[in-house]
């Protein structure tokens, strides 16, 4: 190869490279922005958060903290968490943009889709974590404390640290905003061709264990959290079968279209 044709291929290389440090850059600047609005706002943004602890025990808060730096990490756990939630569309704008130059218009169309529904299927999972999962765990938990107890002889009062209590939170969030994104993963992965629609059909069985294990594995120990989760996923399983095979049966219909032409 000449001095020439390597100077060419390496040209396209550089131009990747700078083109994804820019991206980077301000993928970068997008988080740290939502991070410092998240850490500013970080007492109200915890309000909210402790809310359902209210919801399941119906009584007023009463938290602790046990570290001298507790009430610190739990802002800084705040200010991530909100840096990585508020700065998602800029990132993945960012990425999108990476990306895009490499792919056909029709491509692009196909694709543009899946950045809307990404969002949405993960506010989705940690809306049903919010209003319903989170309440009815806390009120488990905190029965089961009462009832173990109830002798007269054993006294538990339950004062969850703060910090213990918002990486429970932020766990079961993040848990089921990404089990939330099966739909848009199968549907992508159908879009693309790598899974069929009997592929996924003959599937169901397996992956009705499947999500029985994550259910398990993912939310607490108590029959209704992972049916809580393991039910909304089956029907997102299903919900992903039917659109592939509507993706299927579209790509069919334009193939004969155009063979006709």
């Amino acid at each position: 190869m000449s001095k020439s044709e390597i100077d060419a291929s390496e040209a396209p290389l550089i131009e990747h490279l700078i083109e994804l440090r820019t991206r980077l850059m301000w993928s970068g600047a997008g988080f740290i922005l939502a991070f410092i609005v998240s850490f500013y706002f970080s007492s109200d943004i915890l309000y909210y958060l402790v809310l359902p602890f209210k919801w399941g025990t119906g009584e007023d808060v009463s938290l602790i903290s046990i570290k001298l730096l507790g009430v610190f990490l739990v802002k800084l756990k705040i200010a991530v968490f909100g840096g990585m939630f508020i700065g998602f569309p800029v990132i993945a704008t960012q990425i999108y943009r990476f990306v895009a130059p490499g792919l056909y218009t029709h491509e692009k169309n196909a694709f543009k889709p899946y950045l809307f529904a990404t969002p949405v299927f993960f506010i989705l999972g940690a809306a049903l974590v919010y209003f319903f999962l989170l309440p009815v765990a806390i009120s488990f938990f905190f029965a089961l404390a009462a009832s173990t107890g109830g002798n007269g002889q054993t006294s538990i009062e339950l004062m969850p640290d703060i910090e213990a209590y918002l990486d429970f939170v932020m766990m079961l969030i993040l848990a089921f905003g990404v089990c939330f994104q099966l739909p848009v993963v199968l549907t992508l992965l159908g879009q693309i061709g790598v899974v069929s629609y009997e592929q996924l059909k003959s599937g169901r069985k397996f992956a009705v264990v499947g999500v029985f294990v994550i259910a398990a594995v993912l939310t607490p120990p108590d029959p209704i959290s992972q049916i809580a989760m393991a039910v909304p996923l089956m029907l997102l399983y299903e919900v992903s079968v039917q659109a592939v095979r509507f993706l299927e049966s579209r790509r069919k219909k334009t193939e004969t279209a155009e063979e006709a032409a």
